[in-house]
């Protein structure tokens, strides 16, 4: 191993060394396809939609890095966008815990390279087996969450190389989501936050 690949590799143990991922029940933010773009919706797939009002900081990006503009409405997000190609969504929110949450939601899975800080990525395009990156540097899952629109609901637990696979047995949509947690406080804005989350899905359709 050069001493290089030795830095990258101690420096990736150290990511992984900041997250402890959770297990199931925590909030997340994932898209669901929509003619003309898609929407976002915060809470629970299972559960009920909360209101996206306590969201702050709110981009959705096209897989080119194009801006497009999104329009909060109760409890949902709407985007207009084109259809192709994958779209991202980010936002910020504190709990009335005084949790620092970020979103990090991506619809499609076209694209093997993360952009969002926290991103599941598959590791070949339109693949079933995905990775997680953790800015810029692959890390271990220690589960993945699975929700679908059938009501088929999964935990993934990591191969020996990290990745988690899924497969999809019936047409429908499928919501992946991974929430972490950063070890030690942050400081956000001029405030300091001792509990501070990462959570990123990745939602896709499979088509009959």
């Amino acid at each position: 191993m050069t001493t290089r690949q030795s830095l990258i590799s101690r420096w990736a143990m150290a990511a992984m060394a900041l997250l402890a991922s959770f297990s199931a029940s925590a909030n997340y933010l994932w898209l669901e396809p929509m003619q003309g773009g898609a929407t976002a919706y915060l809470g629970l797939y299972e559960s009920a939609r909360l209101d996206t009002a306590s969201l702050s900081a709110i981009r959705s990006l096209l897989a080119d890095g194009k801006e497009v503009a999104t329009k909060v409405d109760g409890e949902r997000v709407q985007i207009m966008a084109p259809e192709s190609g994958d779209l991202r969504l980010t936002a910020q929110a504190i709990g009335q815990d005084k949790v620092l949450h970020f979103y990090q939601a991506k619809l499609g899975r076209s694209e093997t390279k993360a952009v969002n800080d926290l991103e599941l990525v598959p590791t070949e395009a339109n693949g079933t087996t995905f990775k997680l990156v953790w800015k810029g540097n692959t890390v271990a899952a220690s589960q993945v969450n699975v929700s679908t629109s059938e009501g088929w609901v999964r935990t993934l637990k990591p191969a020996e190389d990290g990745t988690v696979t899924l497969t999809t047995p019936f047409p429908g949509l499928y919501i992946l989501e991974v929430t972490a947690r950063v070890n030690g406080s942050v400081t956000h804005q001029g405030t300091k936050y001792t509990d501070v989350r990462h959570t990123a899905t990745l939602s896709f359709e499979v088509k009959p």
